[in-house]
């Protein structure tokens, strides 16, 4: 039997870890922080009492619902710190009623129309992988469906002139790459929830890529767009543009499962690259790392990757000293060879004191994929994708930790950054008595960087989440009163609620009530996420 998804870890239950792992992790922390610390035992779903489920499905609809215990305690909540802690506890006080898998378009239609007319919630679900309370049923008497999309995950159609391909909007990320890869076609879409996060999922929330520069962002990669709402089937039609008034794709971008659960897509895809380049260039400070990729990225040679991590970063993900910026620095392509773009990007990052020796550039002539993972580009990589896992070590020890991501331009970058670590270092000594506060660019554009900061600090168990609220609290005003986004990547969800209203103008919140009443009247989709009915 397949192992299923973890209900509290992120990943299966096979990636959760030992009690072994637990104990060496709680030893860890007690010498950090200078006090004992026991690792608890992993929480098991047979001893969870969920509350009873408030609603049953019609006959026409019962054989895509379930009411299992361990689907209904996965889809009530996301995997940030803050659902981590309270599923590794235990406490699903909101657990959602039942769970639907639909197996095509007509039982999207179908759980829809009985939701509008039984007044229960539907909560579109993709991978679960949401940081910002995306996939957490409102609170309230209403029932709640959690319509997930699992097994609408195919690649229909490709259009190999137009290098287009049309795809279900429940596929994971290494599903579909899997789907184009026979065809020598990706995506080129990997945000880092990549193995748990679906294109459906990617498209509501404006998801980042891993990539630094250019396309990214999957709006970059969105040709057509159909979605089913409460009132039908919403299609735009497939084109490479238009200035045909406001885009409905754009609409449906970012609209977090309020309009309507996006079943199919036409997506921009690449052939698949074969030559790369890379170099790993060391700063003496962070502000010189951060005028290099200034510099790369102004010039517009698009490197694939353009990634500057400030020395606490570099030291704890990179194996550097902690003393030193690292500025990552990638290219990629199908067609051409990469050397002249690498080099040039070399010498603009070396007129603001990058260093790098000639021989540490790696080269790949297409028939090398190892490029970029070898010496401290290599060590940042393998700690970027397994991040996810090393957070289930810390669950229920006590620490706090989670990261927060923004974007600035670049004349207010340098104050911005000053400014949020004030804030979030003085938030952490007043509530932890203290921890660290680290910065990376994830993107650069021309006009500023995309800033995504971690912290952490000693918690008290039992106590995390007050803390950690504190603290997520402090960082959220100190981007809003700097003039940043509340989110430039992992959405808004019900966690951003409070400051995303203070970003959004208030004649806009106006519109998008508008847009979600003619979609969804009764508003059964998502209510309270974006804006309240």
């Amino acid at each position: 039997m397949a192992a299923r998804r973890s209900f509290w870890a992120w990943g299966l239950e096979t990636d959760e870890p030992s009690r072994e792992e637990r104990e060496q992790a709680a030893a860890r922390l007690s010498k950090r922080y200078g006090r004992e610390i026991h690792a608890p035992a992993a929480p098991r779903i047979e001893d969870i009492a969920l509350r009873a489920p408030r609603v049953i499905p019609p006959a026409a609809l019962a054989s895509l619902c379930t009411t299992d215990a361990h689907e209904r305690a996965s889809h009530s909540y996301g995997k940030s710190y803050r659902d981590t802690v309270r599923a590794f506890r235990g406490e699903f006080p909101n657990p959602v009623d039942l769970v639907a898998y639909p197996t095509d378009e007509a039982g999207v239609l179908g759980l829809l129309e009985w939701c509008g007319g039984a007044n229960v919630v539907a909560v579109p679900y993709g991978g679960g992988s949401s940081v910002v309370g995306g996939v957490e049923p409102p609170h309230g008497d209403r029932p709640a469906v959690s319509i997930d999309m699992a097994k609408l995950d195919r690649v229909l159609e490709i259009d190999e002139l137009s290098r287009a391909a049309r795809i279900q909007g429940g596929v994971l990320g290494p599903a579909l790459e899997d789907q184009l890869r026979p065809h020598g076609y990706t995506l080129r879409h990997f945000p880092q929830s990549f193995e748990y996060s679906s294109l459906g999922g990617w498209i509501v929330t404006r998801s980042g890529g891993h990539y630094a520069t250019n396309h990214t962002h999957i709006d970059d990669f969105v040709e057509s767009v159909r979605m089913v709402t409460p009132r039908g089937v919403w299609e735009s039609r497939r084109l490479p543009g238009s200035g045909a008034g406001p885009s409905p794709d754009r609409l449906a971008l970012g609209s977090e499962g309020i309009l309507g659960i996006v079943t199919e897509a036409w997506m921009r895809i690449q052939a698949r690259p074969r030559f790369r380049a890379s170099a790993g260039m060391t700063f003496d400070s962070w502000e010189g790392g951060a005028e290099a990729a200034r510099r790369v990225v102004q010039a517009k040679l698009w490197p694939a990757n353009c990634r500057l991590l400030d020395p606490v970063e570099a030291g704890a993900a990179a194996g550097l000293k902690g003393d030193e910026a690292l500025l990552i620095i990638a290219f990629e392509s199908a067609e051409i060879p990469q050397d002249a773009f690498i080099r040039e990007a070399v010498r603009i990052a070396r007129e603001s004191g990058g260093r790098i020796d000639d021989g540490a550039i790696l080269i790949a002539d297409g028939s090398d994929e190892a490029v970029g993972r070898q010496g401290a580009v290599g060590a940042w990589r393998n700690s970027f994708v397994r991040a996810p896992y090393q957070r289930n070590l810390n669950v229920g020890l006590g620490a706090i930790g989670d990261t927060f991501e923004t974007s600035i331009t670049w004349d207010r970058w340098p104050e911005f950054d000053t400014h949020i670590r004030e804030s979030v270092l003085a938030a952490l000594q007043r509530v932890c008595g203290g921890g660290t506060l680290s910065c990376r660019f994830t993107h650069v554009y021309p006009d500023g960087p995309a800033p995504y900061y971690t912290f952490n600090g000693p918690g008290r168990v039992g106590g995390e989440l007050e803390m950690w609220q504190e603290i997520k609290n402090a960082a959220s005003d100190a981007v809003i009163a700097g003039g940043g986004t509340i989110t430039h990547h992992h959405a808004v969800g019900r966690d951003h609620r409070p400051w995303y209203d203070k970003q959004r103008p208030d004649l806009f919140a106006d519109a998008l009530r508008a847009a979600k009443k003619a979609v969804d009247p009764n508003g059964v989709l998502n209510p309270g996420v974006l804006i309240d009915p």
